[in-house]
């Protein structure tokens, strides 16, 4: 296990009420020990109950973002997540194929995507035209791929799974869009069905089931930005993807947990992502 505090780039939208993208990283980044940062692919105007617009950043001001922080910060692991439009998805793999500060290939950090597609207010976040470049172009430079299951019905084009034996052959389809050359991973979240929240883990040879009870709250609000921030977080702290994700699922249902700590909005109100620092803050 490192004891050098990992650096963190999150590569996403800016959501102005704090819950997902760029805002809810950085929450996760911090809670988890990790030094974040930030290249912003869109600006949103958005609350807990609807997204009303979004203005798309330029591939090529994305691209320069992405370029201007590897020439000078050393990163340890990258969350990707809202990319939006064709363009951008180009701009940000052909970003990610350039050498990091100090000559480090980019190959070489974690790589965590998650493909944001849909908002939880329902509001679509992915041009449709888009998912095609998001397959070819950036999925096989992920380490890491953490889709729920609309999402994966989607990359696999086909319906979404329904049930847990579904799963289990939507991540096996899901680990084969993704390169051989080291290991890869498939996080494939399953908390569209009913009782526990089960997820699974599978690397093309071993399939992981973790389970978390289901907890009742209205507060959902970027849920899987801030899993995929916390797995992006552990991952270069403890050298084993599995167990990373182990603990991002763990502090991630303690934040869904102490949502109701917070009072953010009228709708699907964000997770409780510092439960852990300002519990600790106030004893």
């Amino acid at each position: 296990m490192s004891s050098r505090i990992p650096n963190v780039l999150s590569i996403a939208g800016v959501d102005p009420s704090g819950g997902a993208g760029v805002f809810a990283d950085l929450k996760a980044f911090a809670a988890l020990g990790a030094y974040g940062c930030g290249v912003v692919t869109a600006l949103t105007a958005q609350n807990t109950q609807a997204v009303t617009g979004i203005s798309p950043v330029g591939a090529d001001f994305i691209r320069l973002q992405i370029d201007t922080l590897f020439a000078d910060l050393r990163i340890d692991a990258i969350k990707i997540g809202m990319l939006g439009t064709a363009p951008i998805i180009r701009a940000v793999a052909e970003g990610l194929a350039r050498p990091l500060s100090g000559g480090q290939p980019a190959h070489r950090v974690h790589r965590v995507l998650d493909p944001v597609m849909v908002a939880k207010s329902g509001d679509a976040l992915l041009e449709p035209q888009a998912v095609s470049m998001l397959i070819d172009a950036v999925l096989p430079l992920a380490t890491v791929l953490t889709p729920n299951l609309p999402e994966a019905g989607v990359l696999l084009r086909s319906r979404e799974p329904e049930t847990p034996g579904e799963m289990r052959r939507a991540a096996e389809r899901l680990r084969r869009l993704m390169n051989d050359d080291g290991q890869r991973w498939v996080l494939l979240k399953g908390g569209h069905l009913q009782g526990d929240a089960i997820d699974l883990l599978h690397d093309g040879d071993v399939m992981i089931e973790l389970t978390a009870p289901r907890i009742e709250t209205r507060n959902t609000h970027g849920t899987g930005c801030s899993l995929s921030a916390a797995i992006a977080a552990r991952a270069p702290q403890t050298q084993d993807l599995p167990e990373a994700v182990r603990e991002a699922k763990r502090w991630l249902t303690e934040a869904i947990r102490h949502s109701g700590e917070l009072t953010v909005g009228q709708g699907h109100g964000p997770v409780h992502a510092l439960h852990n620092l300002w519990g600790r803050a106030g004893r």
